[in-house]
């Protein structure tokens, strides 16, 4: 994580100065470049936040050993439901709700109780049904 670290604090540190000169170079009368190389520099550099905080508790990984074996990364990443249809219902709320904000506010409005039953179905997916805990 110290690699990923440095290289987001370099990227961060980097659009910083390139956002300022490229606001004086539009006169900041461009409004779309500007804010958002301010607001890649400030992603990067909460990256770079979080990945140096989480470095210090988890300091070795397996791919930071230049003799380390593909085997050493292997483990258990997670629990993922392979026949969960609620991502795709998450992803159709999101496409009404871009839809939304480019034809008008009714449709945006519309995707919002798809995106509440996918979100909430999605969470308690477990909690009945064939494969309840």
């Amino acid at each position: 994580m110290k690699l990923l670290a440095k290289t987001f604090g370099l990227i961060g540190v980097f659009l910083i100065p390139v956002g300022i000169v490229y606001g004086f170079m539009t006169h900041f009368e461009e409004w779309a470049g500007f804010p958002a190389l301010l607001a890649t520099a400030a992603m990067c550099l909460f990256l770079w936040y979080f990945l140096s905080f989480t470095d210090k508790k988890h300091p070795d990984m397996p791919y930071e050993d230049l003799d380390g074996e593909i085997s050493h990364a292997a483990g258990d990443y997670g629990f993922y439901s392979p026949w969960s249809w609620w991502p795709l219902l998450i992803g159709v709320a999101c496409s009404i709700a871009v839809i939304g904000l480019a034809l008008g506010w009714w449709v945006f409005l519309l995707s919002l109780p798809v995106a509440a039953v996918a979100v909430i179905g999605w969470v308690y997916e477990y909690n009945s049904g064939d494969h309840a805990h």
